[in-house]
C-alpha cells in the first residue's frame, strides 16, 4: 500500500534565464548581408528557463523560478507573464541590469533563428541559487539550460543533487561543460548536432530516422561520459530516449514519432518540450513517457505565433494524443 511519503515530490525549480521576445515575422531569413521586409513584429515574453518554468506549470507542475530582471517595463513583462502561469516567482531578482532580449527572425515555415543578450541574466550568481536554498528541499526535478554563467549552472546542479532531485540539463546554448556538471547531470536533454558536439566530431550519430538499434553506439558513449540518462531531439523526426539505467518493456532504447501539425513558429517549441518533460518526470512518469507526451506538447506549441501564450494544457495535449 502506498504511504504520502511514497508519492513523487512534485516541485520543479527551474533555475536561468528570462528574456523579452523581440520577434520579427517575414517570408524567408535573410541570408548574411541581405536585407528582407517583415510583416509582423511583436515583444513578448521569453527566455528558455521562463518559457520553461511556464510550459511546466501549464502542465501540472508545481514550479519556482530562480533568475534576474531588469528595473524595466520588460522585467515587469516577464514576471507577470510566469506568475500568471502559475509559477512562484518570489526567487527572481530585480536587478540593476536592464532585462535580457532575444531578437528572434521566423520565417513563413515556422523556422527561426535568434540573438540573444543577457542583461540581467549575466548577474544571476551562485549566491542567488544559496539564497533559495529553502525552494530545493522539497524538490522533484530541477531544471538548468545554459543561457546563465556556468558557476550558477554548476551550483544549482550541486543543490538539486544535494535534495535528491531529477537534475535535467538542456545543454542550450550549447558549450563545452566542465565534468562536473555532467556527472551532476541526471538527465541530458540535447538536440542531434548538439550531441555531436559534446561527444565529439568523431562521433557517429546516426541519421534522423534511423531506427533504435542503430542508436546504441550513441548510448554507450553517453554512458562511458557518465550519463546514463540522455534525450536526443530530432526536429520534424521526433527524439531518442537512450535509458541505461530503464528496465523492463521500456528498454534501454527508445523512438519518440514525431507529432505531426502545421508549424506556425516553432520558437520555444523546445523550451515546451523540456518543460513537459519536467512536469511528467515530477508526476513520477519514465523518461520514454515523458518524451512521448513532450512530443505532443511541443507541437502544439509550434501551432501559434509567441511561446509561453502558445503553451498547451494537459487537457489540450490529451485532446491531441486521442485525436
Amino acid at each position: 500500500m502506498s504511504t504520502e511519503a511514497d508519492a513523487p515530490k512534485a516541485r520543479i525549480v527551474v533555475v536561468g534565464s528570462l528574456n523579452a521576445d523581440l520577434t520579427i515575422y517575414c517570408d524567408r531569413l535573410p541570408q548574411p548581408g541581405e536585407t528582407v521586409h517583415g510583416n509582423g513584429f511583436a515583444v513578448n515574453p521569453g527566455g528558455k528557463s521562463a518559457n520553461q518554468a511556464v510550459a511546466a506549470s501549464k502542465l501540472g507542475g508545481q514550479v519556482s523560478l530562480i533568475g534576474a530582471v531588469g528595473q524595466d517595463s520588460n522585467g515587469s513583462m516577464l514576471l507577470d507573464s510566469t506568475a500568471s502561469a502559475g509559477v512562484d516567482v518570489t526567487r527572481v531578482r530585480r536587478s540593476g541590469a536592464a532585462t535580457g532580449v532575444a531578437v528572434i527572425s521566423v520565417d513563413a515555415s515556422g523556422e527561426n533563428s535568434i540573438i540573444i543578450s543577457a542583461g540581467a541574466n549575466g548577474t544571476l550568481t551562485p549566491s542567488d541559487v544559496t539564497a533559495a536554498q529553502d525552494v530545493f528541499t522539497d524538490a522533484a526535478v530541477v531544471c538548468l539550460c545554459l543561457e546563465v554563467g556556468i558557476e550558477t549552472v554548476i551550483a544549482a546542479a550541486q543543490a538539486g543533487h544535494d535534495a535528491g532531485a531529477t537534475v535535467l540539463l538542456n545543454l542550450s546554448p550549447y558549450a563545452e561543460v566542465p565534468e562536473l556538471l555532467a556527472r551532476l547531470s541526471d538527465v541530458l536533454l540535447v538536440n542531434a548536432h548538439e550531441a555531436l558536439l559534446f561527444l565529439g566530431l568523431e562521433a557517429d550519430v546516426p541519421d534522423a530516422d534511423a531506427d533504435a538499434e542503430a542508436w546504441e553506439p550513441v548510448r554507450t558513449q553517453f554512458a562511458d561520459r557518465g550519463l546514463q540518462r540522455v534525450l536526443v531531439t530530432l526536429g520534424a523526426h521526433g527524439s531518442v530516449v537512450l535509458d541505461s539505467l530503464a528496465r523492463g518493456a521500456e528498454g534501454q532504447i527508445t523512438r519518440i514519432e514525431p507529432t505531426r501539425v502545421n508549424a506556425v513558429d516553432t520558437t520555444g517549441a523546445g523550451d515546451a518540450f523540456t518543460g513537459a518533460i519536467a512536469a511528467r518526470l515530477a508526476s513520477g512518469e519514465s523518461l520514454a513517457d515523458a518524451a512521448a507526451f513532450a512530443s505532443v506538447a511541443a507541437a502544439l506549441a509550434a501551432t501559434k505565433k509567441g511561446t509561453q501564450a502558445a503553451y498547451p494544457g494537459i487537457a489540450d495535449v490529451e485532446r491531441l494524443r486521442d485525436a
